[in-house]
């Protein structure tokens, strides 16, 4: 399998040498400056190719190729956002780069609502708490109908903990919160989601499911006859969010977008921290049931707290998903697969990190320090090679 690392591009402050050094062979990055729906050039993508074998590394995964609102609500530019993504994998493509991972969230990528969560130890961690995010959307966002999908209970608990803060860790929850994508400058204002929001009114969860199924019918034929495999992100946390529709969250919903086509292109990126943070998903299970469409792995651990609706990223080795489980699997279906003839090493990375030691204080993306990543690659690497040598 291949070691990766995600990289944000020449703003990210940690740098293609910190990935090498960590002990990487592969990069996870994409063009993160163009927006949605439009066109990667053939020329673009190799200068930051260029720029990634310079420092001795690869780019072997494109993290992520974004799908549009468009595209997601199937509104007016569908067709034009369409054939702009299969002009951008039919560019990668004629570049070498063969697998492309991409999510379906709607309005938001991944949440929390703590993103300098102190552990015992001193660590920073990223946390998600549901009766902050109630707070926030009953009486911050204040989202219209939000009250029906809290209990009474959580809307109590939500405006004492809303009384609690002061008015610094409010803007803190509001920034957290509307974070936008990762990699990008956007951050979004609170009409914008509210407004996002309501667009997917008239759409829901079979509205969004029929959406992906017609993205993949348009996409994976091109995916397939250029050789490129995409793979769909979880939803994280995986439930739904602020009214939104999440459906990529079980082995039901994975199953279910495996179907919409026939082509093996179309596959997915296991995460289990994504998947994991879903107290009822068997993610040794799940893996044994998609196995041979894995084509990217996400690998991380989360903790939930007890009797709270609450969880932390907790260090690779030490939270509730057994990583140590899920690599016997994949190592297994990696050897499946070349005595078939596929030749592709399935690329994994250490998902998000806690900031330790020298992370403390240096700027990165949220999820994306250099030690903390370094030290939960290094454990993979170690469970690995274990588990390459015992069976």
């Amino acid at each position: 399998m291949e070691q990766t690392w995600r990289w944000f591009g020449p703003r990210d402050n940690v740098t293609l040498s910190d990935a090498r050094q960590a002990g990487a062979t592969g990069i996870v990055t994409a063009l993160h400056d163009l927006p949605p729906g439009q066109v990667w050039p053939v020329s673009a993508i190799q200068d930051r190719q260029r720029e990634v074998q310079a420092a001795g590394l690869r780019w072997s995964v494109v993290e992520s190729v974004n799908v549009s609102e468009d595209i997601k609500k199937r509104t007016t530019r569908w067709q034009q956002h369409i054939d702009a993504y299969c002009d951008t994998l039919r560019n990668l493509a004629t570049c070498g780069i063969q697998t492309v991972c991409y999510n379906f969230m709607p309005v938001l990528d991944w949440l929390r609502t703590d993103l300098e969560w102190q552990l015992a130890d001193g660590a920073i961690s990223l946390r998600f708490d549901a009766i902050s995010l109630a707070a926030f959307d009953l009486f911050i966002l204040k989202r219209p109908n939000a009250a029906a999908d809290w209990t009474e209970a959580q809307q109590s608990a939500a405006h004492q903990r809303l009384q609690e803060m002061s008015e610094s860790e409010r803007d803190r929850l509001i920034a957290t919160v509307l974070a936008g994508l990762p990699g990008t400058t956007e951050i979004y204002t609170l009409d914008y989601v509210r407004n996002a929001i309501a667009s997917y009114a008239d759409i829901g969860a079979d509205g969004l499911r029929a959406n992906l199924g017609d993205f993949l019918r348009a996409v994976c034929p091109v995916a397939q006859e250029v050789g490129v495999r995409l793979c769909i992100h979880p939803d994280d946390p995986p439930r739904s969010l602020l009214g939104l529709p999440r459906i990529a969250n079980t082995i039901e919903d994975l199953e279910f977008l495996l179907k919409q086509t026939p082509e093996p292109s179309n596959g997915i990126t296991f995460c289990s921290g994504s998947l994991g943070a879903r107290k009822e998903n068997n993610l040794v299970d799940m893996i044994q049931r998609v196995a041979s469409r894995i084509y990217f792995v996400h690998l991380r651990s989360t903790r939930y707290e007890a009797g709270r609706d609450a969880f932390y990223e907790a260090p690779h080795l030490a939270g509730d998903v057994d990583i140590v489980a899920l690599m016997q699997q994949l190592v297994k279906e990696q050897r499946r697969r070349i005595q078939q003839g596929d030749t592709i090493e399935i690329p994994f990375r250490s998902d998000h990190g806690n900031k330790i030691l020298t992370d403390i204080g240096r700027p990165a993306v949220p999820g994306y320090p250099a030690v903390g990543r370094l030290k939960g690659l290094a454990e993979l690497r170690g469970v690995m090679t274990a588990v390459e040598a015992l069976t």
